[in-house]
């Protein structure tokens, strides 16, 4: 049996680097895309870890999400 420790310094480097921001904003932007019109993208660097969100920013897509469902239909494709 093989038994890895990490380096939880480095884990936490790597979760907050800009190489981890950069794979967040592509991803978020690709369903972002597949949203459609009027949905954004933010990313920032949190306690942990970089996040990355996906939202309505118009009214007409905050009702199309809201009866759609349309974010979550598009993170999961």
């Amino acid at each position: 049996m093989i038994k890895v420790k990490l380096n939880r310094a480095g884990v936490k480097a790597l979760l907050r680097s800009e190489e981890m921001r950069t794979t967040c904003e592509k991803h978020a932007s690709e369903i972002a895309r597949r949203c459609g019109e009027g949905y954004e993208t933010n990313t920032f660097v949190g306690r942990n870890r970089v996040n990355a969100q996906v939202m309505a920013s118009t009214y007409e897509a905050k009702r199309d999400n809201a009866e759609n469902n349309t974010i979550l239909k598009a993170v999961r494709k």
